[in-house]
């Protein structure tokens, strides 16, 4: 009975009525399932994750049977037919969908929708999903498709949420994000809908993090040549999100990291993973890979339109900047012997995502852009709302041109190495990127050689990407040799050459003080944390001018200016003594659950070097050891086994296990307490 069932059953349509119990994390569904039978057989499936059975019922004789990852549909199905059943669930999923805060969201990648939701975890079978979910009155839903409808529950205090998606779509696409969000509709120029949502408390950010939205939208749909397939299209910031961003089909959630004001929007900004995600609506959505072996048909194309739609905002020089730099992380894997092919399905997100990017745009320069807009186009049109593999894709190239092919296929899709030569000739055909080079050339010379160039050549300065050449390249070099080369960086007015002076000059001399003071001003959260930092190390008698400078600011969603400012201050003797104590509370509250995880790791760091351990941050540290964000929750298990080697820290703990939740206490008697 567990035998692949593609070849059985067509799943067509799932309706669903959602009840998600955010006091104890649960989820109560009723389904209503329609598919057709291709084969006859006595049993077809869902994928469903520890669900239990609540009234099966069905329009035919269909018996409806739950196993541990399976719902079983039991009849004599004939070939041809289609069937419809309707059953009622119950579950408390264990991943999939996640609680943060007051936010419920969900994260289906792969095959897991089917932990709060019967689906399929084969993205070969497309279904059409229409999802009515039920939430408490005072917050938004976000899900796949249209709002229809929205009905009010008087005595539950709750409204339930109809939609309706008019296309199929595989099941991992499946999507359900619940908070306290306001959102603001602008329309594409072709009149498509886009919602964007955002926080209420974070409504002042709302420009900055949807900075160039429409545009990019536009620019996609023009560049692919076929209209966004989708009736609506949605954007969520959640907290604690998983990865950057998630293109869910028609409502793509991404994390909170990027909800940025205007001075974090020059160092960290949702561009990139808004066009990224939304350039998978139709590489992935709409046609989708058969199976792992073909996934650089979703994410090198995503990365590779993204990066288009990026240089329709930022020019040329941007864009072979980043070809150039993902170009050298590639060189270096394969160099490593490390190299992997793009038909490799266990391969790493660098070559999916960036070798992927680079095959594209070494397929264009080799066919010509007509052609590969032909192709593109005939490809997507084709394969609309089915799956592809790579050789689907490759046939309309070979349609579309008459150019051979064979070799860059050898090369970039089946090689395991990367072609740096290739890569570096097409990055050459950049005047920039040549301009660059030469630059690089100057590193081994002596300061004393290159120093004459510099100071004739300001405009270098003008450049983002030249300009932190010139500067990195003064590193190290006595100040008495390029003094007058960095106050033209200074004077530049280019915020990223400012930026890269703040990063690479750990000493500030005296000769620059009253420049480098000046960067504390600029309108870049990461420049000012250096600037901070360096200053305050570098000038102890002005430490209480800085620390008066950057009182009020906190930087970026994780906190970085506050975080450093508060663990100055308490280093810093005689600065608001009285006050110590709050801060010591303030930076130790960081790090508890009622904040974000990047807020609360960055609290974690600056704890231990501050040595402010108490239980309070102990016990907030044995939280964050069993956080569904892995990166984190690895970071924080590293921490807790250090901390724990401090005398009566781990016997303190035994005491007060009971004290834990049942997860933290599972995970403790089995890492620490047995032991």
């Amino acid at each position: 009975m567990n035998s692949q069932q593609t070849n059985k059953v067509d799943y067509k349509r799932i309706q669903a009525l959602i009840d998600i119990n955010q006091t104890n994390n649960s989820v109560k569904g009723s389904m209503d399932v329609t598919f057709k039978i291709l084969k006859a057989t006595d049993s077809v499936y869902l994928d469903a994750v520890g669900m239990d059975l609540r009234k099966p019922n069905s329009k035919r004789p269909i018996k409806v049977k739950g196993e541990e990852d399976k719902i079983w549909f039991i009849a004599d199905f004939k070939a041809g037919k289609t069937y419809d059943v309707s059953f009622d669930y119950s579950v408390i999923p264990l991943q999939t969908l996640y609680f943060t805060g007051n936010q419920v969201w969900t994260q289906g990648q792969g095959k897991y929708t089917s932990h709060w939701l019967p689906s399929i975890d084969d993205m070969n079978d497309k279904i059409e999903f229409d999802l009515a979910i039920t939430a408490a009155h005072e917050q938004k839903v976000i899900s796949n498709g249209a709002l229809k409808k929205l009905t009010p529950n008087m005595e539950e205090e709750t409204i339930t949420w109809y939609f309706d998606m008019t296309r199929p779509m595989s099941s991992y696409l499946v999507a359900v994000a619940i908070g306290d969000f306001k959102k603001s509709i602008v329309q594409s120029d072709t009149g498509v809908p886009i919602e964007l949502h955002i926080k209420k408390k974070d409504s002042s950010k709302f420009e900055p993090t949807y900075r160039y939205t429409k545009e990019i939208f536009d620019f996609l749909e023009n560049e692919i040549g076929v209209p966004y397939p989708w009736q609506n299209y949605k954007q969520v910031p959640v907290r604690d999100f998983l990865y950057a961003g998630m293109e869910n089909t028609t409502a793509t959630i991404f994390s909170e990291a990027f909800v940025v004001d205007s001075i974090a929007f020059t160092d960290r900004n949702y561009v990139n993973v808004n066009a990224h995600e939304l350039a998978h609506h139709w590489f992935g959505n709409l046609v989708t890979e058969t199976s792992g072996t073909h996934h650089w048909l979703q994410e090198g194309f995503a990365t590779y339109y993204a990066l288009l739609a990026e240089r329709s905002l930022f020019g040329d020089d941007y864009y072979y900047w980043r070809l150039y730099n993902t170009a050298e992380s590639l060189k270096s894997l394969s160099d490593s012997g490390k190299g992997e092919s793009l038909m490799n399905p266990k391969a790493s997100s660098l070559t999916f995502y960036e070798k992927g990017a680079w095959a594209l745009h070494l397929l264009r320069e080799l066919i010509g852009d007509f052609s590969f807009k032909v192709a593109i186009k005939n490809y997507l049109e084709k394969y609309q709302f089915k799956n592809v593999s790579t050789e689907n894709f490759l046939a309309e190239v070979r349609k579309a041109s008459s150019v051979d092919i064979s070799e860059w296929e050898k090369d970039w899709l089946q090689q395991t190495a990367f072609k740096a030569e290739q890569a570096y000739k097409s990055l050459r055909k950049s005047a920039f990127i040549e301009q660059y080079f030469e630059l690089q050339r100057l590193r081994s010379m002596n300061i004393s050689e290159k120093k004459e160039f510099f100071l004739k050549n300001p405009k270098l300065l003008e450049n983002d990407y030249l300009g932190q050449e010139v500067i990195y390249q003064l590193a190290n070099e006595p100040m008495t040799e390029v003094l007058d080369i960095y106050l033209m960086g200074f004077n530049s007015g280019n915020l990223y050459v400012r930026q890269a002076i703040a990063l690479s000059m750990e000493k500030v001399p005296g000769q620059l003080l009253s420049e480098y003071e000046t960067l504390l001003n600029d309108d870049s959260y990461s420049t000012q944390e250096s600037a901070l930092y360096n200053l305050w190390r570098s000038f102890p008698q002005n430490r209480s001018k800085y620390l008066d400078k950057l009182k009020d600011v906190h930087g970026f969603q994780n906190k970085n200016i506050r975080m450093i400012w508060l663990a100055l201050a308490l280093n810093t003797e005689g600065y608001m003594e009285s006050a110590s104590p709050i801060f010591k509370t303030e930076l130790r509250d960081y790090s508890s659950s009622e904040y974000s995880f990047e807020i609360r790791q960055n609290a974690f760091d600056f704890i231990n070097s501050l040595g402010l351990y108490n239980d309070y941050v102990i016990d907030n540290l044995i939280n964050a050891s069993v956080h569904h964000q892995w990166r984190f929750r690895n970071f924080a298990r590293s921490l807790l086994k250090e901390v724990l080697k401090n005398p009566g820290t781990k016997d303190a703990i035994v005491k007060r296990v009971k004290s834990f939740t049942e997860k933290e206490q599972n995970y403790l008697q089995k890492e620490f307490i047995k032991k």
